[in-house]
């Protein structure tokens, strides 16, 4: 993280490029399959960041997500393929003939994705099973003793800024929290902590369910209970696009889980987030009614259309 805006901001000095922009982009190429999150080998145990194999999904007929990439910049497609590439925001689209893509593809060394995997989610469950979990879990951790630099999502805090929800613990806190603690190396580590009058008592690192997946998304879905539970769920806001083709507009306003997330790029595609969101995608009509009962139905998200009452 320090490297990369260390080297955006030797490059441009007025960059207005910050600490938290890095951290959003960084989480959505995590979430697309550009960078996997993975343990780490060495003896000092943790998570690093990798580069993705080069792969791609197919979107629709004639049209594929480009996953990956290349060591030294390299680019995943030449000219050879004979394709059209999109980008949109941190998509990249390949338009080419459905008859020819597959051999084109592979032929320059990317790997198929099927869908079947790349949509692959946790199973449906309710809120409060997924806060029980939680609370199981810290139960039966060890004593976490003092853990420098932790930060907490205030569950009290509002759902439309996800960057305000952190903080450091407070004296007055007690509870069990979605946390994160920095480690020697790399980004810092997703947890669930438990804290009693402000000191952490217990700890468990994440991921638990799946030691192959970014942290973030077992930290997300958590979260996103947690907030179902109190009677506060996350947002997501349905409005009508500028555009005039039929589509709409979503914005989130917090981040999810990278199989919700994949589940937006193939349904839709990332648009210019509107005013106070965290992400915005124009998806079909067609796409709509599944797409949002997915978001209620895993994530438990409230949904509100342009124009209504907060």
């Amino acid at each position: 993280m320090e490297a990369v805006l260390e080297a955006v901001t030797t490059l441009d000095e007025s960059s207005m490029v910050s600490r938290d922009l890095v951290a959003e982009q960084l989480d959505l190429l995590v979430s697309i399959g550009d960078l996997v999150e993975l343990p780490h080998q060495g003896k000092r145990g943790g998570r690093q960041l990798y580069l993705g194999p080069p792969s791609y999904v197919e979107k629709a007929p004639g049209q594929y997500l480009l996953l990956g990439v290349r060591p030294n910049g390299a680019s995943l497609v030449d000219e050879s393929v004979g394709a059209k590439m999109h980008y949109e925001s941190h998509a990249r689209l390949l338009e080419i003939d459905m008859e020819v893509a597959a051999a084109r593809l592979r032929a320059v060394g990317l790997h198929e994705i099927h869908r079947s995997h790349w949509l692959k989610h946790p199973r449906l469950e309710s809120a409060p099973a997924v806060v029980d979990v939680m609370h199981q879990r810290l139960d039966r951790a060890a004593e976490s003793g003092h853990i420098a630099g932790l930060k907490i999502i205030d569950p009290e805090t509002s759902v439309r800024y996800y960057r305000a929800r952190w903080r450091l613990p407070a004296e007055g806190d007690s509870g069990d929290f979605v946390a994160r603690r920095p480690q020697a190396y790399g980004a810092d580590l997703w947890c669930l902590v438990r804290v009693k009058n402000g000191v952490p008592s217990a700890l468990v690192d994440l991921p638990v369910d799946d030691p192959a997946a970014p942290g973030c998304d077992e930290a997300w879905r958590l979260q996103a209970a947690i907030d179902a539970v109190a009677g506060r769920p996350q947002l997501l806001r349905l409005r009508s696009d500028a555009e005039g083709d039929g589509s709409r507009v979503l914005d989130l306003f917090g981040p999810v889980p990278g199989w919700a997330q994949r589940y937006l790029e193939l349904a839709g595609a990332p648009v210019s987030r509107a005013r106070g969101a965290l992400i915005s995608y124009r998806v079909p009509m067609s796409a709509i009614v599944e797409l949002l009962a997915f978001f209620a139905d895993m994530l438990w998200m409230r949904i509100r259309q342009e124009g209504e009452a907060a």
